[in-house]
């Protein structure tokens, strides 16, 4: 998966091509859009490298293009731009998910540090999401008994424990628990408790 373009939304086309222009300079690719409904019509999760958007436009704004693009796709980071902000704005903003929130006029710099740091936070949440994925297939190719052993070690009782939780004996539990360790691609115990955790985060 690359993820590698920058969106820009802002009303006011010069605004959106200046940026685009300033990222493309910096080895970025980028693309800008008029009205956050343009945007969306060509959203594609796997591509967007961020969003950043201006908060105030006619039709939909910032905060509810953010909303919406979460909706879609919860990895890809949203860098909030306005020339009118104000503190409850860039407060909802941020309680939103956005990694930055920019007033202008701004340099180049502070808007290419802000685009940088929502794509590496993109990449990762996206990675993040797609082990998730992993580990969920995984759980999924356990059988209830294993799934229930599972559940147990990572309590962190002992072999003998299970056995007599469940009514069966030892050596079935560690039949089970090879099972599980193998499905869940465990190297020990402490692997799979890190999966179980990450599973139930």
């Amino acid at each position: 998966m690359r993820r590698g373009t920058v969106h820009i939304v802002d009303d006011d086309p010069a605004i959106g091509r200046a940026l685009a222009l300033v990222a493309k300079a910096a080895g970025i690719e980028a693309e800008a859009h008029v009205s956050a409904e343009a945007f969306l019509d060509r959203f594609d999760p796997e591509t967007t490298g961020c969003l950043v958007t201006d908060v105030r436009m006619p039709g939909m704004n910032g905060l509810e293009l953010q909303r919406a693009v979460k909706a879609r796709d919860a990895a890809t980071a949203v860098v909030m731009i306005s020339g009118h902000a104000a503190v409850s704005m860039a407060v909802e903003a941020l309680k939103g998910g956005a990694v930055d929130f920019i007033e202008k006029p701004f340099d180049e710099t502070v808007f290419l540090s802000a685009v940088r740091t929502a794509m590496a936070t993109t990449q990762e949440q996206s990675e993040r999401r797609l082990e998730q994925e992993r580990q969920r297939d995984r759980l999924g190719q356990l059988s209830a008994r294993e799934r229930e052993v599972m559940d147990l070690i990572v309590a962190g009782r002992s072999s003998p424990s299970i056995a007599r939780a469940l009514g069966i004996s030892v050596r079935t539990v560690e039949t089970h628990r090879a099972r599980v360790m193998e499905k869940m691609d465990a190297g020990c115990l402490a692997d799979l408790v890190r999966l179980s955790v990450r599973f139930a985060e």
